[in-house]
């Protein structure tokens, strides 16, 4: 069976809206960009351009509309590029053009959402690119910044890499504490499944083949193979005869993940991705236009 390219992930405008929102307020604060108002004149006008100093993923670029938007709705915002377009150091990314001030004051908002998402949808890439020609795929986990998860989320989507579990209450994932207080790893999945709905899908957490056999047994829907060599992965993918879907999780860097990814499990979660990802290099050049 062939499968169909993914669409397009999407931010849902609400949550975009009430994020940048917020994040003005914590910049401008209670008497706004006191600099810009010191420094420019109310009628001044400017255009500007948003550009990339380093290779990359593009990810934020709604967040960055909704900052101008939000500071000055009269603010024409051109982007230049998509989310999950790959570019190069001097590329333009974004061009922005009216009230100088206003500009100035949303700046910052816009640059900091870009350069984060993209830092991330740039690291997803790259563990992408060393598990290509395999069938894993790579995932982000709840290991976010607060507050952020979503837009984190997301921009794993734009590097090409697959998100697990957006928080609590959207799977069951039996942990090794959750086993320890249930008493064993059947009395934990047979207590979940008695208590999922249909739609809920049940991933449990396992240390060895021996919890892995009794995972199965159990009718998990998913196993999480916590820190197991490549040879164990294997022996686990051989067992396992397509009843599970297999996830291998715990110890995977840039160094293990290929490795892994050729013993044949499916999903392949990693924190690194959301929390060792560096900034993409983004910047902000303005000039004045003569009035």
């Amino acid at each position: 069976m062939t499968n169909s390219p993914a669409h397009p992930a999407e931010l849902s405008a609400p949550i975009v809206e009430q994020a940048v929102r917020n994040a003005l307020l914590e910049d401008l604060g209670m008497a706004g960009d006191v600099t810009t108002q010191a420094t420019l004149p109310k009628e001044a006008v400017a255009v500007a351009v948003m550009n990339v100093r380093e290779p990359g993923i593009i990810a934020g670029i709604d967040l960055a509309r909704e900052a101008f938007r939000q500071i000055d709705p009269t603010l024409t915002f051109e982007a230049l590029v998509t989310d999950g377009e790959i570019v190069s150091p001097g590329d333009n990314i974004a061009r922005i053009s009216g009230n100088a001030r206003h500009i100035m004051s949303a700046e910052r908002v816009a640059l900091n959402y870009m350069c984060h998402m993209s830092g991330i949808a740039s690291y997803t890439r790259v563990f992408m690119n060393e598990v290509d020609g395999t069938d894993a795929k790579v995932c982000c986990t709840r290991k976010t910044t607060p507050g952020l998860r979503a837009f984190e989320k997301y921009a794993v989507k734009c590097g090409g890499g697959s998100n697990h579990r957006f928080g609590l209450d959207d799977a069951i994932l039996i942990k090794d504490n959750h086993i320890a207080v249930a008493g064993s790893v059947s009395a934990a999945v047979h207590a979940a499944r008695a208590f999922a709905g249909h739609l809920m899908s049940i991933e449990v957490e396992v240390d060895n083949l021996e919890q892995f056999a009794e995972a199965l047994d159990a009718g998990a829907t998913a196993v999480l193979l916590d820190n197991m060599s490549p040879k164990k992965l294997r022996e686990a993918v051989r067992l396992n005869k397509g009843q599970a879907r297999l996830e291998a999780s715990g110890g995977v860097d840039l160094k293990s993940i290929r490795k892994i990814a050729e013993s044949g499990v499916e999903f392949i979660s990693t924190s690194k991705i959301t929390m060792a990802s560096m900034p993409l290099d983004i910047g902000l050049d303005i000039e004045v236009e003569n009035t």
